[in-house]
This record gives structure tokens, sequence and C-alpha cells, in this order.
């Protein structure tokens, strides 16, 4: 009886499973395509806004994490990015050049920082929980600021690049880009993994009635935690690679408008579907990269859009895609 009434909680059964495993699994090979494409028109340009979309979905999908199955609308999540960033930023200022030895420090600042910050911020709800995730990520961000060893507000430009095993394949644009792709191939899967099990069937519940959970012997407050803490890791792995992709970090990476952007992403795309932050990731990338050659305030155009397109596309454009693709299916059968 426990299980079932969990489960009528959570709605943790989407419609067209199996439509958005293919468009996941479309829009991947899309991707793997980007390089040869590349060569073709734009001589590596379109191989670098790739990648710029994939870290932004990397670090979106963490967020929808919290927001689209927990109901946790953090206005913070940038500065578990520019932890990650910054992890690897020192590290190759400081000669530390492993990414074996990068990736854990960056998932250890991130995820004792989620773990002290959360454990706070999970102590309120609503507006409240916006404010003081708010609150910590400019804490994070005037600390990153003062750090003059590492350029302090002029950011740091690095040199040199992560080495993985001797191989060299983070110092190519090519090796770059296919581990960028493997890591958000393996983020999303991971996430929705979480989303299908137990773990996601609590989280979704307690969004939605957290007494019912609580009262069935479920310690929400735990659950929100791990969540949190699981984000902030994904998070810091976007990070270390928009230090790789960039080979600069600054403060601005964990500014509350790059946490403002992975929000709207995350809203434009399609909150709590599968393939809504990915999808939304690479249309703000593409739509920047349209609006920005028409208007340096691209923002006055793209603001009126996510307002009508958060209006009228329910479920995003994800949850438009999907039903655009619903009667094609029902036509065919």
């Amino acid at each position: 009886m426990t299980a079932s009434a969990l489960s009528a909680a959570a709605d943790g059964r989407p419609a067209g499973r199996r439509c958005a495993v293919g468009i996941a699994l479309g829009i991947f090979v899309l991707l793997a395509l980007t390089p040869l494409l590349s060569q073709l028109y734009g001589g590596g340009y379109l191989t670098t806004l790739a990648m710029r979309a994939m870290i932004l979905a990397i670090a979106a999908i963490s967020l929808d994490l919290l927001i689209g199955q927990g109901g946790m609308v953090s206005f913070g999540h940038a500065a578990f990015v520019a932890l990650g960033a910054y992890a690897y930023g020192i590290a190759i200022d400081e000669g530390v050049y492993s990414i074996f030895a990068i990736l854990p420090a960056a998932f250890a600042a991130a995820g004792l920082f989620a773990l002290v910050t959360g454990a706070i911020s999970l102590r309120t709800r609503g507006v409240y929980f916006i404010m003081i995730t708010l609150a910590f990520a400019q804490m994070l961000y005037f600390a990153m600021g003062s750090l003059s060893r590492y350029g302090a507000d002029d950011g740091l430009t690095l040199w040199s690049s992560a080495d993985v095993a001797g191989t060299g394949l983070l110092k190519s644009d090519t090796g770059l880009f296919l581990s960028i792709l493997a890591a958000l191939v393996g983020v999303w899967l991971l996430v929705n993994r979480i989303a299908v099990s137990r773990f996601g069937r609590v989280l979704r519940a307690a969004r939605q009635n957290p007494t019912r959970v609580a009262t069935m012997g479920y310690s929400v407050f735990r659950y929100r935690l791990t969540a949190y803490v699981i984000a902030a890791l994904i998070a810091a792995l976007a990070g270390v690679f928009w230090g790789a992709q960039a080979n600069f970090v600054s403060p601005a990476i964990g500014s509350w408008q790059r946490s403002g952007d992975l929000i709207a992403i995350v809203v434009l795309g399609g909150m709590g579907s599968r393939n809504g932050a990915l999808i939304g990731a690479l249309f703000l990338v593409f739509i920047e990269e349209v609006l920005s050659g028409i208007t340096h305030d691209w923002r006055l155009i793209f603001g009126p859009m996510l307002v009508l397109i958060a209006l009228y596309a329910h479920g995003g454009l994800a949850g438009w895609i999907e039903r655009l693709q619903g009667p094609r299916r029902s036509g065919g059968g």
C-alpha cells in the first residue's frame, strides 16, 4: 500500500517515454556530427558553439533535478559551476594537470559547499529558499573576486590544459568535444535513471505533498539534501569543462545572472521532462547566436519570447515537440 500511494503521489510514469528517448538519441547523434559539419562549414566555430551548449546542458540538467523533480528553485546554482571551474583553473595554475586529481577536488569543493549550504537552505521553503541560495551564491561570488593570486575580478587566464593519463585528450578541440559529449550522455542517463528510481519517486512526491511523504516514513529533508548534493556535483563537472573549454575562469561564472540563465533554460525546455534542459540549452545558445547578430540587447527580444513559451507551450519546448510526435505515431498506427 505504501508503494502504491507513493507512486500515485509522485506520478512518476511520464508519457511518451519511448518518444523522449528517441528525441534525445537524435540530438546526441546530431551533436556527434558537429565536428564534421564544422569542418565543412564554419572552420571550427560550430564545434566551439556546440561545446558551450553541451556544458550549459549538463549544468541545466543538474538544476532540473532540483526544480523539475524536487520543486526546489535554486537561484544560486551557478555557484557550483564556478566551484568546478575554479578547481580546474587553480589546479592548472599551480601545476596540477592530471584530470584524475582535478575532478575529485572539484567534486569535494562543490559537494562540501552544497552539504553545508543545503542543510541550511532546505530548512526553508518557497521564496525564502530562493533568497538563501542566492545569498550563499553571492557570498561565494565575492569570495572568488577577492582571490588576488588568481586574478580577482579580472579572472584567471590558463595557458595549459588538463592531462588524461598522458593522452592529451583535452588538449585538442576534438578530444575535448568528445569528452564533453560523453559526459553529457552520461549525465542524461544518470539523471533519468534517478527520476524513475524510488529516490526520484519520493522526491517528486515530496514536491507535491511533503507531509504525506513524511507520514509514510521517508525523511523529506534527507532526500532533498541528497538531491541537492548530487546536483551540485554534476554542476561542478560542467564547471570543469567550462574551464577546459574557455581556458579562462572568473567570478562571473557564478553570478546570479548565470543562475538566472540556467533557470530560463529549464523553464524554456520544460521542467521535469526528460529532454527539457537538453533542448532548452541548445535553443538558448542558438537564439543567443542569432539574436546577438541582430542587436547587442538581444535579451530584450529573448525575454518576451521566454514569456510566450511559458504561457502557451505547456511543458516547454520538450513537451511541445513530444506533442507534435504524438499525432504522427497515432496516424501511423
